[in-house]
């Protein structure tokens, strides 16, 4: 799975989880085709699950948050309004964006921004429009 058919598979569940097991598809199960045991660090597909969700991680489409289980979630924009309008009843972890950064050194760096602040406006309107009750619905929550 290339990064183009990852994001069409985010776009099409809508939340996936990175690589947690959970209520959602994983997605580095799908970039490698096969269930993976253990770390996908270790995985003949490694680098390639690495490069999609490096791509993924910087995409304007794709939230990064811990919106499952506390565990690395993406969310499609397309269910952006469906966050904003059930964001009152969430944990504010769970819909912090987090970016992350690889150093030079090889080290992982968490970059977090508060929810609204990553909303873009039009998505704060949508949601504001939107009953919590149908959004928990299109979320899967």
């Amino acid at each position: 799975m290339n990064t183009q058919q990852a994001l069409e598979f985010v776009r099409e569940h809508g939340v996936v989880l990175v690589s947690a097991q959970g209520p959602a598809p994983r997605l580095t199960d799908a970039i490698a085709g096969e269930p993976i045991k253990g770390s996908w660090w270790g995985h003949a597909k490694g680098k390639q699950i690495f490069a999609v969700l490096d791509a993924l991680n910087d995409h304007a489409d794709i939230l990064v948050c811990r919106l499952l289980q506390n565990k690395l979630t993406m969310v499609h924009r397309r269910l952006w309004p469906a966050l904003a309008a059930v964001a009152p009843e969430l944990p504010a972890a769970a819909i912090v964006r987090v970016t992350q950064e690889h150093t030079a050194s090889g080290k992982h760096v968490n970059h977090e921004t508060p929810f609204p602040d990553w909303l873009p406006p039009e998505a704060a309107e949508q949601g504001a429009r939107m009953s919590p009750a149908e959004a928990r619905i299109q979320l899967g929550l």
